[in-house]
């Protein structure tokens, strides 16, 4: 899809509140609201715009420890990829799961109410699914960054 100046523009407010109305938008980018809500619903109708929604603080809401946790399976047949995906989809606890290049082949973000927590999860749910072979977790002590906000510079988008 290309995207030219204002729909990055749009797609910078959106990211960073996702509560502005369409007419919102358009007084900040400069156009009439209907057609700025029709480059709105473009983007959402190409996948563009996936969905929106409310960021959370997980400290207030006693989500406090966030565990990286690296996973390599004892097998890469047809059945274990896909059986092992289904199942960590299947753990709320699990934020992120991405497959790695490397010496192992998942890399999951986890977040849990403290460390008793994670401990429970690993032993079980992670540590007793038959593809795993073995885990190993880093608990995060600070924040540096976090952010959702893609880079939608010129330079760093395909246009």
């Amino acid at each position: 899809m290309k995207l030219d100046k204002t729909d990055r523009k749009i797609l910078a407010l959106l990211q960073r509140d996702a509560s502005l109305s369409a007419s919102d938008i358009a007084e900040r980018v400069n156009l009439s609201q209907p057609p700025c809500w029709r480059r709105i619903k473009r983007l959402e109708e190409a996948g563009v715009i996936q969905r929106r929604v409310a960021l959370l603080d997980q400290r207030l809401l006693g989500l406090n420890v966030t565990v990286f946790a690296r996973v390599k399976l004892s097998a890469h047949g047809k059945k274990s990829l896909p059986e092992f995906e289904q199942q960590i989809g299947d753990i709320p606890e699990v934020l992120e799961c991405h497959t790695v290049m490397g010496d192992y082949d998942f890399l999951l973000k986890i977040v849990t109410r403290d460390i008793d927590a994670y401990e429970v999860l690993f032993r079980t749910r992670l540590s007793q699914m038959p593809t795993v072979q073995e885990i190993h977790s880093n608990a995060a002590i600070s924040r540096i960054k976090i952010t959702t906000e893609l880079p939608l510079e010129d330079g760093q988008l395909k246009t």
